[in-house]
């Protein structure tokens, strides 16, 4: 009976250990995704229009409305500018047909619909405008 109290306290102690560190670490990226960045925002999909949306990544925080207009140089938090980059785009799928009349998928394309580019060390004069597609292509 004693070594399954002990067992119970050193799991117990093990797990709130492993909770403080998730805090811990929750809290730097928390502070990480809230250093300003400055950059460039595009509109791939719209050329010259407008993209309204609102954010929230972590509880303790508001919810914020953010609107950005096409070619507008910004400084919004890094959270926002990686959430811009990494959820900007749509998938289309091409399938192929083997001799054998199987179908596969052949080429997976990625459609950017807007990004947010830094400008940290880049001139904007030098900055190039451009629409290109992201391509997978898997080998069969």
């Amino acid at each position: 009976m004693i070594e399954m109290s002990e067992a119970n306290t050193a799991s117990k102690a093990t797990k709130q250990i492993v909770k403080e560190d998730l805090s811990k670490n929750l809290e730097y990226q928390r502070k990480k995704d809230a250093v300003p960045v400055k950059g460039i925002f595009r509109n791939f999909e719209v050329p010259g229009g407008q993209l309204e949306f609102v954010y929230k990544k972590y509880k303790p925080e508001p919810v914020k409305t953010y609107k950005f207009l096409d070619g507008e140089i910004r400084t919004i938090p890094l959270g926002v500018a990686k959430h811009l980059n990494k959820n900007g785009w749509y998938p289309i799928h091409k399938y192929t047909q083997d001799e054998n009349g199987k179908t596969s998928q052949l080429i997976g394309q990625k459609v950017r619909r807007f990004a947010f580019q830094s400008l940290e060390f880049v001139d904007v004069d030098e900055f190039e405008h451009g629409d290109k597609q992201i391509i997978t292509v898997k080998n069969l």
